[in-house]
């Protein structure tokens, strides 16, 4: 049992990272603070997702010129599977596009309300 969990070490950390990221979205008032948690939150997932597209002693999936004659001795399981890191290449970009429109939305919020408490908002709207 302790040799599983050492050798996927990498995993333990990811769920350490999503649990950050998890109480910064639940468990902050402050809106800067729940949108670092969920850039937290994302970065673990993201990283779970690469690793689990690598392989040790694997290479990338390009078949050479020279074996284009004998593609059934080809063994699939010494290449690595492109489509986690392609992706997770795209989420980044949904990350960092959805993160520039929450920091927009918070500048809004902040002119608004003069706070980025979110107890202090809810207030402020109840009384209006």
């Amino acid at each position: 049992m302790m040799d599983f969990i050492v050798s996927h070490y990498n995993y333990w950390i990811y769920i350490v990272l999503m649990m950050i990221g998890f109480y910064g979205m639940m468990g902050k008032r402050n809106l800067v603070k729940k949108l670092i948690g969920m850039n937290i939150f994302q970065t673990a997932i993201i990283l779970y997702y690469v690793s689990i597209g690598c392989k040790k002693g694997a290479t990338v999936p390009i078949i050479p010129e020279e074996a284009h004659g004998v593609i059934h001795h080809i063994n699939p399981f010494n290449y690595i599977n492109p489509l986690p890191h392609v992706l997770m290449l795209t989420a980044i970009v949904v990350g960092i596009a959805t993160t520039g429109v929450a920091l927009a939305l918070i500048i809004l919020i902040h002119r608004q309300y003069g706070t980025l408490e979110e107890n202090e908002i809810l207030e402020i709207r109840k009384n209006d």
